[in-house]
């Protein structure tokens, strides 16, 4: 029989991340900007209160790729227009070479500032 007086397990807390592991999520966090704002979200979201490097850079990847969602939308409505399908390619652009360049400098540990960015994240 079951003790009616007993507590219900408290789900054990997440193990914070080894040095190793808080750079390379840090890392990867920019480096799924190509892909969207949604690896950036994920790895916040799972990751934030295991490792400092990993909740700063992936902020700073979320901020910047929420950035470039709002110059998608944009473009959106400048497609009618050729500046909306030339903003668009300059967008893409742009999201693809600095995910990279975050990634690499985030992958040797030193954080990454995105050069135009709202923070809206802080």
């Amino acid at each position: 029989m079951t003790d009616p007086n007993a507590q219900p397990a408290q789900p054990p807390a997440a193990a914070p991340l080894s040095p190793e592991q808080d750079i390379q999520w840090g890392s990867f966090a920019h480096l799924g900007g190509i892909l969207g704002f949604l690896p950036s979200l994920i790895i916040w979201l799972v990751f934030k209160d295991r490792g400092q490097f990993t909740n700063t850079e992936a902020k700073e990847a979320l901020n910047f790729q929420i950035t470039v969602f709002i110059g998608y939308a944009i473009a959106l409505v400048l497609s009618f227009f050729f500046i909306g399908i030339l903003l668009y390619w300059v967008l893409w652009i742009a999201s693809v070479v600095f995910s990279i360049l975050a990634f690499l400098k985030a992958k040797d540990g030193q954080h990454y500032r995105y050069p135009f960015a709202i923070r809206l994240i802080k």
